[in-house]
């Protein structure tokens, strides 16, 4: 046992000494976990920032006026007033994503709870930049309304008054939850990049001959790829959390980040046997990065990371209950962003190893056959 130890860390070892001649992966790494991970936080945005905004005041009133005033950045550029013809072409042209109309006698109709109404029309090409925009305004509308009311002596007929508590993220941020799931995402891409182009710069290069013809067994060969490009992703994503996340985009963190790669390394376990796995598939670098592709793809779109899981279809949820990334973005969300502990995400790590013995198994099996075919 002791000699299989030795092994696997001498062979891992060699792994990342090969791993810092390759200047590309490299390169590649320090981008995906820094410049990367700033970028994506910064401009992939879902939350309102600086919306086109018009209004057609035909009511020129204090509550009008305060209702525009309302609109203010960083949210919505400063509104620009324009007249009641001009609506259909500007929103023809884009210029604009939100135009409200307010009618003649706003002021006075409300006063008279006569139920007055506002139109707001919205240019919905960029779906979730619409959705959200509007409900910000409808909340500004509201708040206005109901201040202006109150500030006038008037009683409007609002039945229920919702108190609303955001958890977990008070203000809601979109650079909050992008610039965590932007390290949750790239961990997954590079291990399965990492490990597989470990295995096929070994069979394009020749030096898996040298392997067989050394004292070390497949499994060994096996363990020290996947704890040598394990380490480095845990490494660089650590570093990532801890400096580009905390430290430059100034993300709060609740949970604990070693637990997160703790957890991390279990599922890097799983993922790196899969990696492996495609490797054996493919026989040249070209022919694995095209295998690769529709591989993490499916792995990102499906997993929960970029839409909730629980709006799939019962089928397809079904069906992802056997990615590793599904439980792994389930459990890196609970441990980021809600702070659990083992006693909520042990399920998830529970899946997440069993998944990586099986892919490990057909792993080693695909990469003794790849070695005895090398003879």
């Amino acid at each position: 046992m002791w000699r299989w130890f030795e092994n696997v860390f001498h062979l891992g070892l060699k792994e990342i000494a090969s791993l810092s001649r390759d200047k590309v992966m490299v390169v590649l790494i320090i981008y995906v976990f820094t410049v990367a991970v700033y970028s994506e936080a910064t401009a992939m945005r879902t939350d309102v920032r600086n919306a086109g905004v018009a209004i057609v005041d035909a009511d020129h009133s204090t509550l009008s006026s305060r209702i525009k005033d309302a609109l203010q950045p960083p949210y919505f550029r400063t509104p620009r007033e324009i007249d009641r013809s001009e609506v259909d072409q500007l929103l023809d042209k884009g210029q604009y994503t939100f135009i409200l109309e307010i009618p003649p006698r706003l002021e006075a109709d409300l006063l008279a709870n006569r139920g007055p109404s506002i139109q707001i029309n919205v240019d919905a090409t960029a779906v979730t930049h619409a959705a959200v925009g509007t409900a910000y305004i409808q909340e500004i509308i509201m708040r206005e309304t109901a201040s202006f009311s109150k500030q006038r002596g008037a009683n409007p007929a609002v039945p229920i008054d919702p108190v609303i508590r955001a958890l977990f993220n008070q203000n809601l941020e979109a650079i909050r939850f992008s610039a965590s799931m932007g390290v949750i995402n790239n961990v997954t891409i590079l291990a399965i990049i990492l490990v597989g182009a470990a295995v096929m710069r070994e069979r394009e290069r020749g030096t898996i001959e040298h392997l067989l013809v050394m004292p070390v067994r497949p499994g060994e060969i096996l363990a020290a790829k996947i704890w040598a490009n394990s380490l480095i992703i845990l490494l660089a994503a650590g570093f990532s959390l801890h400096v580009v996340v905390h430290v430059a985009l100034q993300v709060p963190i609740v949970g604990s980040v070693e637990f997160f790669l703790a957890g991390t390394a279990v599922y890097l376990f799983a993922v790196t046997s899969l990696g492996i796995l495609l490797a054996t598939i493919a026989n040249s670098m070209p022919q694995f990065a095209l295998l690769s592709i529709p591989v993490f793809v499916v792995m990102f779109l499906l997993s929960g990371s970029f839409t909730p899981f629980e709006s799939m279809p019962t089928f397809l949820q079904d069906i992802m209950y056997v990615s590793p990334s599904t439980h792994f973005v389930r459990f890196a969300q609970s441990v980021l962003y809600r702070g659990a502990g083992v006693d909520v995400v042990w399920p998830d790590l529970a899946i997440m190893t069993a998944l990586g013995g099986v892919f490990l198994t057909a792993a080693l099996l695909r990469f003794r056959a790849m070695l005895l075919s090398q003879n």
